[in-house]
Formats: C-alpha cells, sequence, structure tokens
C-alpha cells in the first residue's frame, strides 16, 4: 500500500534512505519496509538487464574461413599499390598467426609460437595502410600507437598499457575480440637504444620502453586502466591477455642501410649520383637486413627477438604514386570524383594534373 504523512513523522525507502516528501512515491512492505518508485525501477532495469540474451558478439575467425595468403594478397592489392614482396610475406605471416590462434597454441604436443612483425623502410611507403587493411581484411580491431609518446612506468608520459586500451576502444570494450585483434607500433626505430655504452641517466624512452614492450608482444595478461594511465591511481583495471594479439611494428631506420652496406661490403656511392638511384640502393641493402643489423641499430636482442618476420618497404617511384592516385578502391582522385557527382559535378583529373600531384608527394616524401 502507498503510505502517506503521518503524526509520527516521515517515511523513508529502507533502500536509498529518501524520504516520502523526495519520491513521487512509496511502498510499504510487511514489517515496516519501505521501497519508493526510484528504486523500483532501478531493480526492474537491473533484472531486464541479467535477464536479456546476451549481444550478439562477432564470430571468431575460425579456421574454416580464414582467408588464405593468396586470398589476403588479393585484398591488400585492392589498396595498396606496389610493395609486392612486402605485401606475399605479411599475407603468409597473418595468415600463420591467425592459424595459431584458431587452433589453438598447441597443436599435437607443438607449442606454435607469435609470429609478430617488423616493418622497415622510409616513410611514406605504405607501412601503416598494410597493417589497417590486413585489419580490414580479417574483421579484427585496429588500432595505431606512437612509439615516440611511451616512457618507461614511472616516468612522464605514455605506459606500453595504454596501446592496450586504444585496442579495447576499438573493439568497443569486447574483450575477446580484442585479444584477437592487430597492433601497429608506429616509429619503432625511435626507440633504439642511444648508445652502445651504458649511461649515468636512463634510457626511458628508449631501451627502457623496449624492455616494457617485451611481455606484452610476447604473451601476458595485462591490467590496463580503463581511464588511461596513472592519473587515476585507484580505479579498477581489465585484464587482457595479449597472446593472441599480433603486434606489427614499423619504422623508417634511417642510416640502418649504412649498418647493413658495412657488413656485406658494399660500396659506397659518390659524385652526382640521382637521388631516385640511391634510394634504390637502400632498399636493395635492406632486403639483405639481418637480427645482427638490428642489434648494431640498437634494438636489444630480447626485442629483436619477439619480432620473428622481418620485411623491408621500398621506396615508391613517380609511375607507383600516379597509380595511387588513381588505381585503389579508396584512390584520393575516386573519392573527390564521387563527392562531386552527389552534386551532379563531374571531376575530371586530366595526366598533368596527377602527375604534378606525384612529382609533388615525391618531393614531399608523403
Amino acid at each position: 500500500m502507498a503510505t502517506t504523512r503521518g503524526t509520527r513523522g516521515q517515511y523513508h525507502c529502507s533502500f536509498c534512505g529518501k524520504s516520502q516528501d523526495q519520491v513521487r512515491r512509496l511502498i510499504a512492505g510487511p514489517g515496516a519496509v519501505y521501497i519508493c518508485d526510484e528504486c523500483v525501477d532501478l531493480c526492474r532495469e537491473i533484472i531486464d538487464e541479467e535477464s536479456a540474451p546476451p549481444a550478439a558478439a562477432k564470430p571468431r575467425l575460425p579456421l574454416a574461413k580464414l582467408p588464405t595468403p593468396s586470398k589476403i594478397y588479393e585484398h591488400l592489392n585492392s589498396y595498396v599499390v606496389g610493395q609486392d614482396r612486402a605485401k606475399k610475406v605479411l599475407s603468409v605471416a597473418v595468415y600463420n598467426h591467425y592459424k595459431r590462434v584458431s587452433s589453438g597454441m598447441q597443436v599435437d604436443d607443438v607449442e606454435l609460437q607469435k609470429s609478430n612483425i617488423l616493418l622497415v623502410g622510409p616513410t611514406g611507403c605504405g607501412k601503416t595502410l598494410l597493417a589497417q587493411t590486413l585489419a580490414r581484411v580479417l574483421d579484427v580491431p585496429f588500432c595505431i600507437a606512437d612509439a615516440t609518446a611511451l616512457t618507461e612506468a614511472g616516468y612522464v608520459g605514455e605506459d606500453v598499457e595504454n596501446i592496450l586500451l586504444r585496442l579495447i576502444q576499438a573493439a568497443d570494450f569486447d574483450i575477446s575480440r580484442a585479444e584477437r585483434g592487430i597492433i601497429y607500433i608506429d616509429e619503432i626505430d625511435k626507440i633504439a637504444r642511444k648508445g652502445d655504452n651504458p649511461s649515468i641517466t636512463r634510457d626511458v624512452s628508449g631501451e627502457g620502453v623496449q624492455q616494457a614492450l617485451l611481455k606484452l608482444i610476447e604473451g601476458t595478461v595485462a591490467n590496463v586502466p580503463p581511464q588511461g594511465g596513472r592519473k587515476h591511481p585507484h580505479q579498477d583495471f581489465i585484464q587482457i591477455n595479449t597472446a593472441n594479439i599480433l603486434f606489427i611494428c614499423g619504422g623508417a631506420f634511417e642510416g640502418l642501410e649504412n649498418i647493413v652496406g658495412k657488413r656485406v661490403g658494399a660500396k659506397r656511392t659518390l659524385g652526382f649520383a640521382s637521388e631516385r638511384s640511391t634510394e634504390q640502393d637502400h632498399a636493395d641493402l635492406l632486403r639483405q637486413l639481418t637480427s645482427d643489423d638490428l642489434l648494431k641499430y640498437g634494438l636489444i636482442p630480447e626485442f629483436v627477438g619477439r619480432l620473428p618476420v622481418v620485411v623491408s618497404v621500398d621506396p615508391l617511384s613517380r609511375d607507383d604514386l600516379m597509380r595511387i592516385l588513381t588505381e585503389p578502391r579508396n584512390a584520393i582522385s575516386k573519392q573527390y570524383a564521387m563527392l562531386l557527382s552527389l552534386d551532379k559535378v563531374e571531376l575530371v583529373f586530366t595526366r598533368d594534373a596527377l602527375e604534378a600531384a606525384a612529382e609533388r608527394a615525391l618531393a614531399l616524401k608523403t
């Protein structure tokens, strides 16, 4: 029954403590127990939430439906121009990774290790686009992190766990989906050791970050702060297992070709050699890259060991840039033509205009 104000004073909700004047309705139960309309609504919401069927999660990628390397390569060709060698290596590496995930980490007493990837090559050659396209074809969550913003735990900067928070957000906080996602860490060359000799000053943004990334890349159960790090020390943590997350690291690694050239005995180009031929020479040297070269560059042995697939990307030529402007499904010329067509305007790019745009992009190295 509903209560009213009585001579003995006001009645209060036994659950939230509000008085009868603070709510629309106060309902009496046996034993002088009362509940207000607001608490009734809250109880109804809780019951509905718990009894509702679980939201339809995106299906995991079964082995039978996993795209073959040739299918992955074909899809990469729809968006990425050039880089044929890199696309083939990536297609096989990603297929092997998700085959391991789908079949379990251990098959017939053989433990399958992760095949994380290191992309080496100049800026503006499609390293990030390759990683994004791989995530699209496999329909898995994807995020990008900048290694230059990371620091060792306890110092000013981003913790490595914040990378996982971005992936969780990309998966709409579906942890099971996030645990099968792809993380691309850009500018990985910027966390190389600053020198061969140990310094008195701690290298918190170089070797310290490499050490912090080791467990994440290898596979561990990490505690991720949902609010993004150190500013909320008392918050609850989200646990995520990184054993099945594919890490792709990319960087320009300027000067690495000199280390490779010194090892293989390549002759240095002197005189007035064209910049284009020099870039091609550098690309040829990077194809001969070994783990020893990466160690000399400043990556620590444990970090290199957790990136077993190393592939170099080539610098783009003017012809490549011309194709990028016109051929991919998301080519910028096609996008502008489509946007203007919605206003009944036809946009046509002349070859001279495309060549000028390609030359400009080549000069800016973008």
